[in-house]
């Protein structure tokens, strides 16, 4: 994660946005009058608002929990993939 002030970010747009696109980085810009905001890439906060709703239910976490856990002890199957 990386820290900018605002005129620093808006100076220097493209290369800021393009690290957050092409680096996979999280820029906070600090404002002197004003709360802070947070620049990510639209794939970043898709994949983040996904989990989130994965492991809003109580069952699903549990599931995934369980998955993790038996994928953790070997206790999986491996099958190769189909290619057509």
């Amino acid at each position: 994660m990386e820290v900018v002030n605002y005129t620093e970010f808006r100076k220097n747009l493209t290369k800021n946005l393009n690290k957050v696109n092409e680096d996979k980085e999280i820029v906070v810009v600090s404002r002197s009058k004003g709360k802070n905001v947070v620049v990510m890439s639209l794939e970043e906060y898709n994949s983040i608002n996904e989990t989130l709703h994965l492991i809003n239910s109580n069952a699903n976490r549990k599931r995934l929990d369980e998955a993790i856990e038996e994928m953790e002890k070997g206790e999986f199957l491996q099958k190769p993939l189909i290619e057509e």
